[in-house]
């Protein structure tokens, strides 16, 4: 029961990243009129809402760790996207997607020296992968300021899938979920007043109301709901592993 339990909770993680790779191209096609952070602030704050909402159906009880732990992993998550962002602007985005998918690599490791868990077989098939990822994406890799921004975002993800392996298991779902998405929306909107002349007030074109219906309830609600209920069941290395298919 438990190995069945546990190739359902891979299957859907595997859905979700092939959601993720899909939403790419209308997130790429709204970027050209909106700013990165007027997007994100957006996505997660219609995310945060439908997951208020979905909380309250379920549970009426907030207790005060899902609201820390939420905070926490929407500050990782916030700063993963951010270095991811800005990496952009000094690097090739192929380069970018090759670094950031070396999460699967770091992410055994991290996992072994902040919880002592054991270097597996999947952290090898983790740099078998990363290794296929470089061929797939035809990276120009160098030693510049996007490379090493894309590393720390690399990072980030691995601690973000580490953190919410071991949080979810300490807390209740369906709220710590809701705090991380409004603390991503919450940063987002500070930082688009400091970077993005419009601040959050975007250009409504099709493009724009697409991206945000698509990534919010599709990349953000169901997405991370599925991630983070899923990771009960299966552990983060294996995670990171079946994330590397989204790009």
């Amino acid at each position: 029961m438990k190995k069945s339990t546990e190739f359902k909770a891979d299957l859907a993680l595997f859905v979700i990243a092939v959601v993720w790779g899909v939403t790419f191209l209308p997130m790429a096609q709204t970027l050209k009129t909106n700013g990165v952070f007027t997007l994100l602030f957006w996505r997660f704050l219609i995310a945060a809402a439908l997951m208020a909402l979905i909380s309250l159906k379920f549970t009426r009880k907030i207790d005060r760790n899902s609201l820390r732990f939420g905070a926490f992993l929407g500050a990782l998550l916030f700063a993963a996207f951010t270095l991811q962002t800005f990496a952009l602007k000094y690097a090739q985005s192929s380069t970018v997607a090759f670094i950031t998918g070396l999460n699967a690599v770091f992410t055994p490791f991290i996992a072994l020296a902040f919880f002592g868990q054991k270097v597996v077989v999947y952290a090898f098939v983790g740099a078998f992968l990363s290794a296929g990822l470089y061929l797939l994406t035809g990276s120009e890799l160098g030693f510049g300021a996007g490379e090493a921004l894309s590393v720390v975002c690399a990072l980030g993800f691995a601690l973000h899938i580490i953190f919410t392996g071991v949080l979810v298991r300490r807390c209740e779902l369906y709220w710590m979920v809701s705090a991380q998405f409004a603390v991503v929306a919450a940063l987002c909107f500070v930082a688009a007043q400091i970077f993005e002349p419009r601040g959050v007030v975007p250009v409504l074109d099709e493009a724009f109301f697409v991206a945000v219906a698509v990534t919010s309830v599709f990349a953000t609600v169901l997405a991370f709901f599925v991630q983070t209920a899923a990771q009960r069941y299966t552990t983060p290395v294996k995670t990171s592993l079946i994330f590397t298919f989204e790009p």
